[in-house]
């Protein structure tokens, strides 16, 4: 039996997580409490020791990250459940955590409880520990860290050391200044969760870090020259945004 508390201030909303997460689950999830706001959740946990929280992040006296905050080891699991926010979702996504968008949807709720039971919790509670990072980093202007699911678990990298990145099917290649790794996820993935301030897509097989560009070679499309001595292609079709973040 996974015990399970709901952290959720919407009255609707917590009654519906609850009966979506006991029928999909069929028996196999136990929701021990349901908490209407961050103090409430924080006292339960310690109380009740689940194994899995349902957390929503915006609650009427402080955020999730906040309640998160408040275990510097956690012994919990995280679904996160919110409304469409681009900010907490690349969060969750920078530290392979999972989340449900409201209103929630049976087949995600009953996915997402699979793949916590199908994961490694240890990982698992490391991915928390990274996002409670990133966020008081975000806050002080610092480094953020990317949770990378390789063959071994989780890698942590700070996405600032990230070199280039390079397609390879449903996996990416991932070069950082110390280490390569292959990671399982597309290279449209890291598209959408990078800081496009930082990267940029030059190819359809390639993102690359501009801080690490040492020349850019004109041509049809051209090439660029980075710091780990390699060349990669820039496709005509990407030229142009690319010139205005290279040149800027």
């Amino acid at each position: 039996m996974i015990r399970a508390i709901i952290v959720e201030d919407e009255l609707k909303a917590s009654d519906l997580l609850k009966t979506i997460v006991e029928e999909v689950s069929q028996g196999e999830v136990e929701i021990v409490a349901v908490c209407k706001n961050c103090e409430e959740g924080i006292q339960q946990i310690k109380k009740l020791q689940p194994d899995l929280v349902f957390l929503d992040i915006e609650l009427p006296d402080n955020n999730g990250f906040y309640l998160l905050e408040q275990f510097a080891q956690p012994n919990f699991s995280v679904i996160f459940t919110t409304a469409f926010d681009q900010y907490a979702i690349k969060a969750f996504r920078y530290s392979a955590l999972d989340y449900l968008l409201k209103p929630i949807d049976e087949d995600e709720c009953y996915q997402a409880i699979q793949r916590y039971k199908a994961g490694n919790q240890s990982e698992q509670k490391k991915s928390i520990r990274n996002i409670i990072e990133n966020h008081k980093n975000k806050e002080q202007g610092a480094l953020q860290k990317l949770a990378l699911p390789s063959n071994g678990g989780l890698d942590f990298v700070v996405s600032r050391d990230i070199i280039k990145l390079i397609a390879d099917s449903n996996y990416t290649h991932v070069h950082t200044k110390d280490k390569k790794l292959l990671v399982a996820k597309t290279l449209k993935y890291f598209e959408d969760i990078l800081d496009p301030d930082m990267f940029v897509r030059i190819h359809h097989a390639s993102i690359v870090n501009l801080n690490f560009i040492i020349k850019y070679h004109k041509g049809r499309g051209g090439y660029v020259e980075l710091t780990d001595g390699s060349s990669l292609e820039v496709s005509s079709r990407r030229l142009h945004e690319f010139k205005e973040k290279f040149i800027r």
